[in-house]
């Protein structure tokens, strides 16, 4: 045999071993729930009670600022609750704050300081007048700290970002929230794009090219490698149900949109990401999703709850399930409570996907910090 040809068949069989590249869903990262959230105060939570006996127990968690969740604990997976706020000033106020400064009690911080929530615009909070308070209480704000973190670490695994968009009332809170119609929603993909550039976006039209539709281009292309994609951000709806619905009005394949959003069947024209917060019971159909090649997010805690009494056991399925983003309220221990929290055996940031991750050629980034 020539060694010229000798030499291109040994490179040829070198790389037909080389394992194929990694892409997006054959990954596992820790995501936050609620991240922007901090605890209310002690009095607040008096109040909280009259209106929901259990809210000052679920209410009771804060996580650290957006930089230092990524940096320094490794979440590429992050939750918003954004509310309409078109004329300014609708959540300037919470009654739990206003009626506590007036009986000249600790109300803790002005969730207004500064004059921050008086500006037109959407807001992040939990829950009008009682769980207000926020390491970032303007959308604005909380999508440019996403892109400048994400700027100053290029080969980061993508960042998912969940916004859920609420506009639900309370019989016993006063403030009503604006509704989420068409122009709203159109409005939040706006608010989007403001602060991405296109290239720092992977939205639906990337992942769909030139197929139909989204299940259409998994099946033929699958997701795009992780390689192709690290240093971006993706952005997922939340919401389920009306919003959900209208979000896909007219655009039921999500072209032109900036998020994905959560599917109600694997055949819809938009299926790629799906919600399934119940790891336990619903850990059949997140693996059949995920082995589909599908995207899930689920929730490994719930209201306090699996940090207080130290329970692992829906963590361990969350963990065990394949979703590709496990969320939690506590990515380190609440101390005071137990050692319960949710990360990867070594300090990891990404590992190889349970159900998907065949192939996994490992992470490129440090680990998290801790």
């Amino acid at each position: 045999m020539r060694p010229l040809l000798a030499l291109l068949l040994l490179s040829a069989a070198v790389r037909a071993a080389d394992p194929p590249p990694t892409r997006l869903n054959q990954i596992q990262v820790i995501g936050t729930h609620n991240s922007y959230h901090i605890a209310p105060c002690g009095e607040v939570k008096k109040l909280m009670a009259v209106a929901k006996k259990s809210w000052p127990d679920e209410a009771d968690y804060t996580h650290r600022p957006l930089a230092e969740q990524f940096g320094d604990l490794g979440v590429r997976q992050i939750e918003l609750d954004v509310f309409a706020d078109p004329k300014g000033g609708l959540f300037a106020k919470p009654s739990a704050y206003r009626v506590l400064t007036d009986r000249e009690k600790d109300a803790g911080p002005n969730p207004n300081a500064g004059g921050v929530l008086d500006k037109p615009g959407f807001k992040v909070l939990h829950v009008q007048d009682v769980d207000y308070l926020t390491t970032v209480p303007t959308l604005d704000a909380a999508l440019k700290q996403v892109r400048d973190w994400s700027k100053a670490h290029p080969k980061h695994v993508p960042i998912c970002v969940l916004l859920e968009l609420k506009d639900e009332s309370y019989p016993l809170l006063p403030t009503k929230p604006v509704k989420f119609d068409g122009k709203q929603l159109d409005a939040v993909d706006v608010a989007i794009r403001a602060v991405f550039d296109r290239a720092h976006l992977f939205a639906p039209d990337d992942l769909r090219g030139d197929a139909k539709d989204l299940p259409t281009a998994i099946q033929k292309r699958g997701w795009p490698t992780l390689d192709a994609v690290r240093g971006k951000v993706f952005f997922a709806l939340d919401n389920g149900g009306g919003i959900r619905d209208e979000y896909l009005k007219g655009r039921e394949n999500l072209k032109g949109r900036a998020m994905f959003a959560d599917a109600t069947d694997a055949k819809q024209p938009a299926a790629a990401w799906f919600k399934v917060n119940d790891p336990v019971k619903d850990f059949a159909r997140i693996r059949k999703l995920v082995a589909a090649g599908f995207l899930v997010r689920t929730r490994a805690d719930e209201s306090t709850r699996q940090a207080r009494e130290n329970d692992t056991a829906r963590r361990d399925k969350a963990l065990a399930s394949g979703a590709q983003f496990v969320s939690t309220d506590f990515p380190e221990p609440r101390k005071e409570w137990s050692a319960y929290a949710v990360r990867f055996p070594g300090g990891v940031t990404v590992r190889a996907n349970p159900v998907s991750g065949k192939g996994f050629t490992g992470e490129q980034e440090p680990k998290a910090k801790r």
